[in-house]
């Protein structure tokens, strides 16, 4: 499965919105039709959410204005890497495994692991560091084909187009 962000974008060169950003540009692409005086239900269809939840936007508009609908930081503990250790963690990631000693060059969490703290001092769980790699990252779970070492591709090959269709049955 690969994570993608929104397939949404807002321009041909710019790059995908991400949900938050989505979200955001929305309320504010309401706040202009509020002030133009268009009605609820026109202002749902226009930037396709509910009629509820404009009506809502329309109480908090009329309370605080447009900056009551601007997205807010976010809440709860900060992050214990910051975007330079993350850029750092990622300049040391795309040297490959194998650059870091380990003996095949695939990443799995543990390693990761590793390497951030070798990089940066900073020891995370496993869960960190699956959020840092699918969320900070952009990185996606990939499993590698299993298959066999003995492999002979250009036998394969050759079976495929003069043995299989001798004892294939049926057309």
């Amino acid at each position: 499965m690969v994570y993608q962000p929104s397939p949404l974008i807002a321009g041909p060169s710019l790059p995908p919105l991400s949900r938050p950003q989505l979200a955001e540009a929305r309320r504010v692409r309401a706040v202009e039709l509020f002030e133009d005086g268009v009605s609820n239900a026109e202002i749902a269809r226009a930037v396709g959410v509910c009629a509820e939840s404009v009506r809502r936007w329309r109480r908090m508009w009329e309370q605080g204005g447009a900056s009551a609908l601007r997205r807010r930081a976010a809440t709860g503990r900060p992050p214990k890497l910051d975007d330079t250790q993350v850029e750092t963690v990622r300049a040391a990631l795309e040297q490959g495994a194998r650059a870091h000693g380990f003996e095949a060059d695939l990443w799995t969490l543990e390693r990761v692991g590793a390497v951030v703290t070798r990089a940066t001092g900073v020891v995370l769980s496993r869960a960190s560091v699956w959020r840092m790699l699918t969320g900070r990252l952009g990185w996606s779970l990939q499993r590698p084909e299993r298959r066999a070492v003995e492999r002979n591709e250009s036998e394969i090959a050759r079976w495929i187009a003069h043995e299989w269709p001798r004892i294939k049955k049926g057309p």
